[in-house]
């Protein structure tokens, strides 16, 4: 990559910084993403699964086609960096660095445009609604592999504690499936003074939290992978009353579908079993997501190869994470690979989804070479 690109790419990258928007609200982003594919002179195709992009460029005579993938919403949190281009919309930011996975994907486009070396198509996904909003899952129900019949998909994302630059590839798990859990809990409003008239559902939420804990440790066997986090509460207006209704919310995350039935079950059964003991009525809610996102061999082997190319130090040791992606909904219709490359140094605060977080811009030639390189390694194999 030369400076004058990479420089480009840091300008784009700080503007969409500075101009984070919410799943499903990535409008702006969408056409500031168009605007540059203009200038590149890539065709494109927008408003897929709502605000989508997918740009398509080909060259030659080959039939083969591989998609590379990126996402752009930000999240609800306040961001704390100080940074000249930190974002302008109060209690938005890209906390997770959606902004460089954009600009890094705008790169490889435009690497791409300027090589003559291949030859196939290429497929650029701008994806929507990452962070929850199943962005990937409405992109495929709009037809995207209908409409863009890619062979194989490629994606990562930026990883804050691995050296910047380094590229890592699994050997199948990367990341895990989950879901978002949200129960509720009614009892009896009254008096705090006179708690015998009322059934207290804080004390219910109480003995409810601990007690789903002893789902992971005692109900999943301990050679599997599973995290029950229970995030969020909320309940009573008054100091002195006794309130009426609790709302509990978290996530639950797993490595293996067989794990899931287990968690679920365990929820279940503790929620109905608090409701009868303290005499208070327990809902419980879960709403599943993304699937395990899991390489496929071949695939893993063209990203290797592909960081090879762009002479990156290659990882292959590091454990799967219990984050999500929703990457997963894509694997589940083509074969391809995610891979995560090193933003750097993990500084307090500084994590994927912190307030002091920012995307580092001296990896975007490792980041925009790899997708580049992997769409070429990928067209070019058997």
């Amino acid at each position: 990559m030369t400076p004058e690109l990479h420089q480009k790419l840091t300008e784009w990258r700080r503007h969409l910084h500075a101009h984070p928007e919410l799943s499903l609200q990535e409008k702006e982003t969408a056409a500031f993403v168009q605007e540059k594919l203009t200038e590149l002179g890539i065709p494109f195709e927008a408003g897929i699964g709502g605000h989508g992009v997918v740009a398509t460029l080909t060259r030659g005579h080959a039939q083969r086609r591989v998609g590379l993938r990126a996402d752009m919403d930000a999240l609800p949190i306040t961001e704390d960096t100080g940074l000249a281009y930190a974002s302008r919309t109060s209690g938005v930011m890209h906390a997770c660095g959606h902004d460089g996975h954009t600009a890094s994907l705008l790169g490889a486009a435009a690497l791409l445009a300027a090589d003559s070396s291949w030859s196939g198509t290429v497929d650029f996904i701008f994806q929507p609604a990452e962070e929850g909003f199943g962005g990937s899952r409405a992109m495929v129900a709009a037809g995207l592999f209908d409409r863009f019949p890619m062979e194989r998909v490629f994606g990562f994302h930026n990883w804050p504690g691995l050296a910047a630059g380094t590229i890592a590839v699994h050997d199948g798990v990367v990341m895990a499936s989950g879901g978002r859990i949200t129960i509720v809990i009614e009892g009896h409003a009254g008096h705090a003074g006179m708690p015998h008239l009322t059934r207290d559902p804080v004390v219910a939420a109480g003995h409810l939290i601990v007690a789903l804990q002893s789902i992971t440790s005692r109900s999943v066997d301990p050679l599997d992978t599973a995290v029950l986090s229970l995030c969020t509460i909320e309940g009573g207006t008054a100091p002195n009353q006794i309130a009426g209704r609790v709302t509990i919310r978290g996530t639950l995350r797993f490595h293996r579908e067989a794990v899931k039935d287990v968690i679920l079950d365990g929820i279940e059964r503790t929620c109905a079993g608090i409701a009868t003991s303290l005499g208070v009525k327990v809902t419980p809610e879960i709403v599943m997501g993304v699937g395990v996102v899991v390489n496929t061999p071949d695939e893993a082997d063209l990203a290797r190869i592909a960081a090879e190319k762009v002479q990156a130090e290659l990882r292959r040791d590091l454990a799967p994470s219990m984050a999500g992606e929703d990457f997963a909904h894509y694997l589940q219709q083509r074969p391809g690979a995610f891979v995560w490359i090193g933003n750097g140094e993990l500084r307090d605060g500084a994590e994927l989804h912190g307030p002091r977080y920012d995307f580092n811009d001296a990896i975007l030639p490792v980041a925009s070479g790899w997708m580049a390189e992997v769409a070429k390694t990928a067209l070019a194999s058997n």
